[in-house]
């Protein structure tokens, strides 16, 4: 009955993607935790919570949902929906002080674009160690000794993901385009559902296939192009196979899939967690490590997503041989205790840790 009602969740909720659903915030037991046992935070959006809590089955584990308004963990401290007092008011009104002996909590590694682990330890006495990206890696985290392999630390987009994201983008286009067409021309319905479910899907899947050209706004107005001349060459494959040919044929559907092509590829970068937002303010920023103040504490090696960053534990320096890799998230800029990192425009304008820290993203992948 559980594995049902959790593949029931992971439908609707990934048909829904980009709607905020919301669990009840505070503490959770998973298992029949002790004073030793760990404790983990996550975010209040309720698809995320199904996943962690299924990956802590056979763990004896407490689980602090924070408050972030029903959004997900990198959506939601990027901007600004899971913050620092998110996260305190958690740890000092769920009452997990007084059931464990020990003062650590475990954030998911993508907060931190927006929890600040030296302020939760400032205010809280609680130190903060950043988990894995991916819950179903928590349980060999754990049996590490708390410790992150390098593929415990990077993002990916496997064709699973992909699958979430082509059906988080197809449920809501076939909705609005579903209603249109039968007020417009009922006669339409199914194949126009079947059109933009197709396009997604295909999109998606393929992905890896383009992915390079989506670096160049030229090339992504070219994979457009191409995708929809595919598209329109397949309709007339159909009409003179199904020798029915006709240009009104071709018109319309070869107008509606452009049209769904151009809604997808709007922000296909934002779509995924690999490349750049195409709305992103930041994209033209790099950044910079000021060698003169790095300590090597590490931080910026245990929080990016993309492992650009390595440590020299001798020297005690953090250097960036995966610059190129780097998705501008700020998570770095975010938590390095000693201001070692900012962003730099290609004017030589430079952003501050300050800024970063204070200014989140709104929708648009812009600083507010």
């Amino acid at each position: 009955m559980k594995l049902i009602s959790f593949v029931v969740f992971n439908i609707v909720e990934t048909l829904l993607r980009f709607f905020p659903f919301p669990s009840k915030t505070g503490l959770l037991k998973i298992g029949n935790p002790g004073p030793d046992s760990p404790v983990f935070l996550t975010c209040n959006y309720h698809l995320t919570v199904q996943r962690v809590k299924r990956a802590l089955r056979g763990i004896d584990a407490y689980l602090l949902l924070a408050n972030s308004r029903g959004v997900n963990v990198w959506c939601a401290a990027s901007g600004g929906h899971l913050t620092n007092h998110d996260v305190i008011s958690a740890l000092k009104t769920s009452g997990t002080e007084e059931l464990v002996n020990q003062r650590k909590v475990i954030l998911p590694q993508l907060a931190g674009t927006g929890v600040e682990a030296q302020v939760i330890q400032k205010k809280t006495g609680w130190k903060v160690i950043w988990g894995p990206v991916y819950a179903k890696d928590i349980p060999f985290f754990l049996k590490n000794r708390l410790k992150k392999t390098p593929k415990m630390r990077e993002v990916r987009f496997p064709w699973t993901q992909r699958l979430e994201m082509a059906a988080a983008w197809a449920f809501p286009i076939s909705l609005l385009g579903g209603l249109i067409a039968i007020l417009v021309s009922p006669g339409i319905l199914i194949p126009l559902v079947c059109l933009v479910w197709g396009l997604s899907l295909s999109i998606f899947i393929t992905f890896p296939l383009y992915s390079s050209w989506l670096n160049s706004e030229r090339k992504r107005l070219g994979f457009s192009l191409i995708s929809s001349g595919i598209v329109l060459l397949a309709l007339v494959a159909f009409s003179l196979i199904s020798a029915n040919f006709s240009w009104r044929f071709l018109f319309r559907w070869g107008l509606l899939s452009f049209i769904v092509i151009f809604i997808l590829s709007i922000d296909l970068k934002g779509s995924t967690p690999l490349l750049k937002s195409g709305f992103l303010q930041d994209r033209r920023l790099k950044v910079i490590l000021d060698e003169g103040k790095c300590k090597g504490a590490g931080f910026c090696e245990q929080i990016c997503p993309k492992n650009c960053f390595e440590v020299d534990e001798i020297q005690h320096r953090a250097k960036m041989p995966g610059a190129e890799r780097c998705i501008r998230c700020s998570a770095c800029i975010v938590q390095c205790p000693f201001d070692a990192l900012l962003f730099e425009s290609p004017k030589g304008e430079r952003i501050g840790p300050e800024i970063i820290r204070k200014f989140k993203l709104n929708l648009f992948r812009k600083r507010l």
